[in-house]
C-alpha cells in the first residue's frame, strides 16, 4: 500500500505521516524531496535543461520518473506499505506520480490536507520558518492548485488535529493495525 499526504506547506503532512508511521505496522516513510535533494546536490545549475532554471526540483525532468522508481524499489527491497509526505499542485506532476504509483501498488490512496492561508501561516511560523520565506511564498500557488478536483481526497485542517486526521485516513484505507 501507498499513502500519499498531499498539501501546502506547513499544512501538517509530515506530523500526520508521522503519526501514520506509529499506527500502520510496517509501514515506512519515503519523502521524495530526498529524491529532490540529491537532484539538486548533482546536477549543476550550468547543465540543467531551460524548463529545470525554476529553483523548484520538482520543475527537474529527472524527479517524477526517479520518485516513482524510488517508491517501487522500496516496495520490491523491503515489502513495507510507504507513507509519503509531499507537496505537489502541479496537476501534471501529480498525475504522473500518481499514475506511477498505482503501477507500483493499485492499492495507493492519495489525501489532501487542506487549511486556510491564515493556518497555514501560523503553522509555518510555529515550525520556525521566517516570515516570507520559501515555504510562505509558494502557499497561494498551493492554495489555488489544490482547487483541482484530480486532488481528492481532501481534508480540511483548520478546526482538527494530527491525531483526527490520522483517524480518518485509517478508516479510509481500511487499516486494521494499530489505527
Amino acid at each position: 500500500m501507498i499513502v500519499m499526504i498531499n498539501g501546502a506547506f506547513g499544512v501538517g503532512k509530515t506530523s500526520v505521516a508521522n503519526e501514520l508511521l506509529q499506527r500502520l505496522d510496517g509501514a515506512m516513510l519515503f519523502d521524495p524531496e530526498e529524491v529532490g535533494f540529491m537532484l539538486r546536490n548533482i546536477i549543476p545549475a550550468e547543465m540543467k535543461l531551460e524548463g529545470e532554471k525554476t529553483g523548484d526540483f520538482q520543475d527537474l525532468n529527472m524527479w517524477k520518473p526517479l520518485t516513482v522508481e524510488v517508491a517501487r524499489q522500496l516496495r520490491e527491497t523491503y515489502g513495507k506499505d510507504l507513507i509519503v509526505p509531499m507537496t505537489i499542485y502541479n496537476k501534471d506532476y501529480f498525475k504522473t506520480i500518481h499514475g506511477g504509483f498505482l503501477q507500483v501498488d493499485p492499492e495507493t490512496y492519495h489525501f489532501c490536507l487542506t487549511a486556510k492561508k491564515e493556518t497555514i501561516h501560523e503553522r509555518l511560523l510555529e515550525r520556525g520558518e521566517e516570515e516570507g520565506n520559501w515555504c510562505f511564498q509558494q502557499t497561494d500557488k498551493c492554495l489555488a492548485g489544490f482547487e483541482d478536483d484530480c486532488f481528492e481526497q481532501f481534508i480540511p485542517t483548520d478546526e482538527i488535529g494530527v491525531n483526527e486526521i490520522a483517524d480518518f485516513i485509517c478508516k479510509e484505507i481500511g487499516a486494521k493495525s494499530i489505527c
